[in-house]
C-alpha cells in the first residue's frame, strides 16, 4: 500500500506564494511521476503541472510561469511552488503519483490540500 499525504495549504493573499509538499511512503520501488491537479467548487479536476522521473516538468497554461514543480526523490516528495497567486487559484489541489512496488505499477492519490486566495 502506498499513502501520498499533502501539506501546506492555506489561506493567502492575492499576490502571495504557497509550497505544497506531497511526500509518499509505503510499497514504493520507484516513483515514475508525480503530478499536482486542481478541483475548484463547481469545476472538473484540472492538472496543474507534472514530471516524470527524468524527464522535465510541463504546466498548465494557466500557471503561466508562476508555479515550479519540483521533487526530492531521496524523501519521495514532490513540491509545487505558487507565486502570485489569483483569486480564481482557490481550489482542493491534490497530489498523483504514479508507482511502481512489489505488486506492480498503479496511480495513487492523496487526500487534498485546500488553498484559498483572498483579496
Amino acid at each position: 500500500q502506498v499513502q501520498l499525504v499533502e501539506s501546506g495549504g492555506g489561506l493567502v493573499q492575492s499576490g502571495g506564494s504557497l509550497r505544497l509538499s506531497c511526500a509518499a511512503s509505503g510499497d514504493i520501488f520507484s516513483i515514475l511521476a508525480m503530478a499536482w491537479y486542481r478541483q475548484a467548487p463547481g469545476k472538473e479536476r484540472e492538472l496543474v503541472a507534472g514530471v516524470i522521473t527524468g524527464g522535465n516538468p510541463h504546466y498548465a497554461d494557466f500557471t503561466k510561469g508562476r508555479f515550479t514543480i519540483s521533487r526530492d526523490n531521496a524523501k519521495n516528495t514532490a513540491y509545487l511552488q505558487m507565486n502570485s497567486l489569483k483569486l480564481e487559484d482557490t481550489a482542493v489541489y491534490y497530489c498523483k503519483a504514479h508507482i511502481r512496488g512489489t505488486r506492480g505499477r498503479a496511480d495513487y492519490w492523496g487526500q487534498g490540500t485546500q488553498v484559498t486566495v483572498s483579496s
